[in-house]
């Protein structure tokens, strides 16, 4: 029953008026509640991290504050790179660009050989999970080229593409598929066995199977080598723009070293840190929505 609709008058028992007013009453200390929960919630996941930082730049500040120091303090670093910082959009000639474009220019490169990670990843994963045959001829493969590191696959890639961009993509591919496919091929042999027989029952051709059993039942563990993937991809890229040159943030890093700007190489470190962060969230985000919250965040 709605409050609005109940009405007062002189002849209300007292035990009536007062469960009225206790109704009228409820909705708003219920908002108070929420509020105060929901400010609560917000504190405890925002200060945390806030004051761990603070704590971390007032011990580097006391640590790098003296002038014959190595490394810059933070206020050093806003003062060196401060045309860095507050110019992300800046459009120069060549490689002298501002960071945004570096970032946007790695990040075209990890998108790139990303997916295609993705895309063969899975589905090598997939052969290898529901496969017996093609798990004792496979996996030792993988198992051996995931152990050679990134950068160790840079000169043959440079030798077969003979350009830098591609060479580079190649290295993130490369570097991302392993965990793709060890993860996806974990979780098609983890596929509950009632799902296996429905799916028998139903009469499912090859691509139903895949689709409506195998990569639902699979999304957690696709998910968390994703996530690995997309780390490691980010990584390689720096990593191989410091060997190929052009516009990135690996060849932004590299250069500001040769001109001997650490004030701008700890800048730059911070964005690959936070874009780092980013890239990982957001494909936790995208499992959560795909699995229903039952991939790890």
């Amino acid at each position: 029953m709605s409050v609005t609709k109940l009405k007062l008058n002189d002849d209300a028992a007292p035990a009536r008026k007062a469960e009225i007013i206790a109704l009228a009453r409820e909705p708003r200390k219920a908002r108070r509640y929420d509020l105060a929960t929901l400010a609560g919630r917000v504190a405890g996941t925002v200060l945390p991290p806030l004051v761990t930082i603070a704590l971390i730049l007032l011990l580097w500040e006391v640590l790098c504050s003296s002038p014959t120091s190595s490394l810059p303090s933070p206020t050093r670093v806003l003062e060196e790179s401060w045309e860095l910082i507050v110019n992300p959009f800046y459009v120069g000639q060549g490689v002298d660009q501002g960071m945004f474009w570096h970032i946007f220019a790695s990040l075209q490169r990890v998108a790139i050989g990303f997916t295609l990670a993705v895309i063969a990843g899975v589905a090598l994963g997939a052969l290898v999970g529901q496969s017996d045959w093609a798990m004792r001829g496979l996996d030792p493969v993988f198992q051996v080229l995931r152990t050679v590191p990134p950068l160790a696959w840079l000169p043959l890639s440079l030798a077969a593409f003979r350009d830098g961009s591609p060479s580079a993509i190649f290295v993130i591919f490369i570097t991302a598929i392993w965990p793709i496919i060890i993860n996806t091929a974990v979780g098609i042999r983890n596929i509950p066995t009632d799902y296996v027989n429905v799916a028998r029952v139903l009469r499912l051709n090859p691509l139903e199977y895949f689709t409506k059993i195998m990569v639902p039942s699979a999304a957690p563990y696709i998910f968390t080598g994703l996530r690995i993937g997309i780390g490691l991809s980010w990584l390689a890229i720096v990593a191989a723009e410091m060997l190929i040159g052009g516009v990135g943030i690996g060849f932004f890093i590299w250069d500001a070293w040769n001109s001997s700007l650490i004030s701008d190489i700890i800048v730059a470190l911070v964005y690959v840190g936070l874009v780092g962060f980013l890239l990982d969230r957001c494909i936790a985000f995208l499992g959560r929505i795909v699995t229903r919250g039952t991939a790890n965040a």
